[in-house]
């Protein structure tokens, strides 16, 4: 079979990886797992509260008297979770109102979704308030870097020169104030 035979039968997976390579990249310039988190503890939170248990014959009805209130907790929850995905620079505020929707819903909402929801709500809110979007490393921090492992005699046989001025680096004894 010739390469480009193979090529055209493996179209299909050259398309999901192309996706999974644009969906991972997607995730990583967003607090996705705060997100995740924070939509997974507002449906507990909503749900419960009109869910019946049944146990044989017996049947549990979760009902509180809140069971409006905890609607709207929940609704919240799943909305501030897909505003950490896409409005990320409101996360700071997402998971502050997170961590407070959350704590209210311990009252409101049958112990916040039987805790799981409060649980789940809480970590995703301090997820979102703690992250922090990656800087790009330029390639002037990359030589910088390689310029230093060469000055500290990282065992490339260079000669080991502390005071960070070597021709190696780029510096040649000039310095920098500031």
């Amino acid at each position: 079979m010739s390469a480009e035979a193979q090529a055209g039968l493996g179209g299909g997976s050259s398309r999901i990886g192309e996706w999974r390579r644009s969906f991972r990249n997607w995730r990583g310039q967003r607090p996705f797992w705060a997100g995740i988190l924070t939509i997974l503890g507002g449906v507990p939170i909503m749900y419960l509260p009109y869910a019946n248990l049944t146990l044989g014959t017996l049947t549990i009805r979760m009902a509180t008297t809140a069971g409006a209130g905890s609607l709207i907790i929940g609704v919240l929850l799943v909305v501030l979770g897909l505003t950490m995905w896409f409005q990320k620079q409101s996360r700071v505020f997402a998971g502050v109102a997170t961590i407070l929707l959350a704590l209210v819903s311990l009252v409101v909402s049958n112990f916040g979704g039987l805790v799981i929801g409060f649980l789940l709500s809480l970590v995703g809110g301090a997820l979102g308030i703690s992250w922090a979007e990656g800087k790009p490393v330029s390639r002037a921090a990359e030589r910088t870097e390689k310029g230093a492992d060469a000055a500290t005699g990282d065992g490339s046989g260079e000669a080991s020169d502390l005071s960070g001025t070597s021709p190696t680096n780029g510096t040649n004894g000039r310095h920098r104030a500031g």
